[in-house]
């Protein structure tokens, strides 16, 4: 039976491609840092990273991006002068395991050389304890006599897409501990490494050559004697506010690691993800190969949660790499802080605080990006500061090489309006208003008021429009009334109305204090006859469908494959505006059916069925984002089917590798945190029909056959209830530390929920029903 708390793979492949694919699936990270799931003795050549988050540089005038750190986990075996590697032809077995209770990566590789066998084991974590941290244990084994020279310490060769990033690095030494720094070209910021180890045997020399300050150990092996040592290394930068040099903090993180010695250490973290698993695990009965998968996308999300303080985000590849230039995007707030919102709040509040902190740069852009522009338009890919990272020519051809012209960067205009949802529904479903008291409150007035200076007033028709944009689709640029970007600036409006309600009467203080910093107490009725007259397409009486954008339903409605057909290139991008899907129906990802789950409690089911059925077979999927978008709505209705083999398809992507690794000439390597949110959305919300808002924790249950019972802890309004489901009953149990009763609606039966007391709740959970969809009716066979 699979181990459905780890992944393995008893191979190693050499190419390029697939390197980079298992160094993606295997990492592990704290928040802090990801290391990359390569072996202990790779080089930038195997794309070995160790990404710090929240720091960035930029080198010329390339693509400005995250920093990887010097290698302090490198080591490397000799055995009798034949230099060991995994991707070698001395290898005879090789095995590497992710397990998901801790994120510990181990390896085991036995080589054969000159009739000599040797195995190599190491485990290696990035401290959950303390996030500057990492640990390894190293040990091998011989069947017969033999010299071994280790090389181990720190390797300051860095595998970079647009480097490299740290100039004048410098080793030193100081009482065992070996150091490396390096400065970053842009803001000359520190990144600081100290790497000690723990190591009993042999006779150790150094040297630091080829920007590798190491340690080498030779020693005569004994037959079938295990030799161990431990290694210990720390990395700060100039972001860490520790009150004294980066060298000593590195020097003394080592140190007290190398006393507490590796079981202390690892004990330590092992019980910090043993708190993050109780809060987070969700348990499926009966279907390995969902709980697996799904499991998997947790750990995804846990290993990348920012550390407390930080007020960092999630990257759209997490910590995997330099992809996307570790920019956030809007993927962080729509797609993995409802994750963190429902299992672990304190993180979620350090996603929202990012975007606080980032404000200044949102309201630079909008100066910058029109005239007339005001307020906050969120950069489409932010790093740091907030700047807008992505530029005007973000796509190349692949075949003349040439950057194409694309408006993410001024067009996704919807990504204001994105964090501005957010903000306010973490005050929703937490109750907790402090977070609009630090800046979110100015955060959506900010958004409002850019909404307010973007869009046009149409006369003869008295309405606000949103015109000149690109929705979430992106294969249709400059489009006018886009239903998902209309909807959510009018939400915007209808938001900020309702926070300066709220502050009014709750803390009239501090509404007066923002309305006066940034001057638009003025601007507030204007926002309100927004909300009542920004336009936004409507269902057409007759299907049930809306349109996409003005003038959507006059494009020509060829089939997904055929267009893949006319394809030139196999990394060709389909949009632009002289991109193959531009003049056609076709999609790159859900973009109505993605405004419909977003605001699901506005439409009914019928207008959900009719727009997914429409929607559904005329998108190419071309984005992690999109399947379980339409998984999710499936399950309204009744299509199960569908909405889990969508399921698999988004929580799969990263287990199973098969993404896009080129669009046009940009490389798109890397993890999916976005997608491991949406396979947590599609159990939780989906199958598990859980609905929740400021009023009212509503539960009605679609769980998928194949599954027995569906298992998850959900928090809401500061409390936190475990919800059990059958296709028999429902019983949730509030936990005893909870504050107040709630009542919780399920299948249409209210229940009081008192702390410390469990309720069921008799449920009839129907199969799922046929819907109208050609490709529905191909993945329904295909899963039965």
């Amino acid at each position: 039976m699979k181990n459905l708390w780890e992944i393995s793979t008893s191979d190693h492949a050499g190419d390029k491609e697939s390197l980079m694919r298992r160094g993606n699936v295997y990492q592990i990270a704290n928040g802090y840092m990801g290391y990359r799931g390569t072996l202990d003795e790779f080089g930038p050549e195997e794309a070995v990273g160790i990404t710090l988050a929240g720091i960035f540089d930029r080198v010329g005038s390339a693509w400005r991006e995250p920093v990887n750190a010097p290698n302090g986990g490198f080591t490397r075996v000799t055995l009798d002068g034949v230099e060991l590697s995994a991707l070698g032809r001395k290898v005879k077995r090789h095995k590497q395991t992710l397990r998901f209770t801790s994120a510990l990566f181990i390896r085991e590789t036995v080589f054969v050389s000159r009739s000599k066998t040797l195995t190599l084991r190491s485990s290696r974590f990035l401290s959950a304890d303390v996030p500057n941290l990492g640990v390894i244990e190293f040990s091998f084994t011989c069947d017969k006599a033999a010299n071994v020279t280790i090389h181990t310490g720190i390797d300051g060769n860095i595998w970079d897409l647009n480097g490299p990033h740290l100039a004048c690095l410098t080793a030193d030494a100081r009482d065992g501990i070996l150091l490396m720094q390096g400065l970053t070209h842009e803001s000359e910021k520190r990144v600081q490494v100290a790497e000690a180890v723990d190591l009993r045997f042999g006779e150790e020399s150094r040297t630091f050559t080829a920007n590798r300050n190491l340690r080498i150990v030779r020693l005569r092996m004994e037959p079938r004697k295990s030799y161990t040592f431990h290694k210990y290394f720390a990395i700060f930068t100039d972001h860490d506010s520790v009150g004294k040099p980066l060298p000593q903090a590195a020097i003394e993180t080592v140190r007290q690691a190398k006393a507490l010695g590796y079981a202390a250490c690892l004990a330590k973290h092992e019980a910090a993800w043993a708190k993050k698993w109780e809060l987070c695990d969700v348990r499926i009965d009966g279907d390995h190969q969902a709980q697996h998968a799904l499991r998997y996308s947790i750990l995804q999300l846990l290993m990348v949660a920012p550390v407390n303080g930080s007020a960092n985000s999630i990257p759209a590849r997490a910590l995997s790499g330099q992809v996307y230039k570790g920019a956030i995007f809007w993927d962080t707030e729509m797609f993995m802080l409802p994750f963190f919102l429902h299992t672990y709040p304190e993180k979620a509040v350090e996603l929202m605080r990012y975007r606080i902190k980032t404000l200044d740069g949102a309201r630079r852009k909008a100066r910058s990006e029109g005239p007339g522009y005001r307020g906050a338009f969120y950069a489409w890919e932010s790093q740091d500061t907030g700047d807008e990272a992505c530029t005007y020519f973000n796509v190349g051809d692949p075949l003349t090489g040439r950057e194409l012209r694309t408006y993410f960067r001024d067009k996704q205009v919807h990504i204001s309006g994105d964090v501005a949802i957010a903000m306010w529904h973490y005050f929703k479903i937490t109750g907790d208003d402090s977070l609009l008291l630090e800046g979110g409150a100015e955060v959506i007035l900010e958004c409002a008021r850019f909404y307010y200076s973007y869009a046009y007033f149409k006369k003869e028709k008295e309405r606000y429009e949103i015109i000149d944009v690109v929705g979430p689709d992106e294969y249709h640029e400059r489009i006018n009334n886009n239903a998902f970007t209309s909807r959510v600036a009018k939400e915007t409006f209808a938001i900020a109305s309702a926070a300066v309600d709220y502050l009014e009467k709750k803390h009239p203080e501090a509404l007066r204090l923002v309305l006066d910093k940034i001057d638009i107490e003025a601007e507030l009725p204007y926002f309100r006859d927004a909300a009542k007259h920004l336009f936004v397409p409507e269902p057409d009486p007759a299907t049930g469908v809306i349109e996409q954008f003005d003038g959507y339903f006059r494009l020509n409605d060829m089939p997904v494959n055929e267009i893949k057909t006319l394809m030139l290139h196999p990394n060709e991008y389909l949009g632009t505006a002289q991109g193959l899907a531009a003049p056609t129906k076709i999609i790159k990802q859900a973009d109505v059916v993605m405004m419909l789950n977003l605001f699901k409690n506005c439409y009914s089911s019928e207008i959900k069925k009719a727009n997914w059925a429409y929607y559904e077979p005329r998108t190419e999927h071309g984005s992690s984002l999109s399947a379980c978008a339409y998984a999710m709505l499936a399950t309204e209705f009744g299509e199960l089917d569908f909405a889990y083999k969508y399921f698999l398809k988004t929580a799969k992507i990263d287990l199973e590798a098969k993404y896009k690794v080129y669009v046009g000439t940009v490389f798109m390597g890397g993890s999916h945190p976005a997608a491991n949110g949406g396979a947590w959305m599609t159990a939780i919300f989906g199958f598990g029909g859980v609905n929740a808002d400021e009023n009212q924790l509503v539960i009605n249950p679609r769980l998928y056959r194949k599954w027995k019972s569906l298992e998850f802890n959900f928090a809401y309004r500061g409390d936190v209830f475990q919800v059990r489901i059958t296709s028999a009953s429902v019983t949730i149990t509030a936990a005893p530390s909870n504050r107040r009763e709630h009542a919780v609606l399920i299948a249409g039966t209210t229940v009081q929920c008192r702390p410390g007391e469990a309720v069921t709740v008799n449920v009839s959970i129907p199969p799922g029903r046929v819907v109208s969809n050609p490709r529905c009716e191909r993945l329904r066979r295909s899963a039965v």
